[in-house]
């Protein structure tokens, strides 16, 4: 599922960023959307996913309680609200429109289903 993403930018530690991610083609088969990020020099970690049709969230503990995902249905958009930013979450911030999730709660992103990458650079 094509995805293409907006939003991110700079900020102070402390601030708030926004994001967004809208599928673009085979909507109707989308179970789960979500956010993953590549901090600089480090591997890609899984930030948040959320559940189309019930809106059913789920985040790393990292962003717990900071972030917000959610997801406007009708527009097949998710929406990552990131408060009170810290300077390791500088980072490439990727939509992926396929998600899955394993019996153990991990959730697997399709390969073919990732968005260009978004910059959140947070300084301090």
């Amino acid at each position: 599922v094509p995805v293409i993403e907006s939003g991110g930018g700079s900020v102070q530690a402390g601030g708030s960023l926004r994001l967004s991610c809208t599928a673009t083609a085979r909507t109707g088969i989308i179970y789960a959307m979500g956010w993953f990020r590549l901090p600089p020099g480090k591997e890609r970690e899984f930030v948040a996913g959320i559940i189309v049709r019930t809106g059913k969230a789920d985040y790393s503990d990292s962003v717990k309680d900071r972030f917000t995902i959610s997801n406007d249905y009708s527009k097949h958009t998710i929406y990552l609200q990131m408060n009170s930013l810290k300077t390791e979450g500088t980072a490439v911030y990727l939509c992926n429109g396929d998600l899955s999730r394993h019996e153990n709660g991990s959730w697997y992103p399709a390969s073919g289903a990732w968005g260009q990458g978004t910059q959140v650079t947070v300084s301090s």
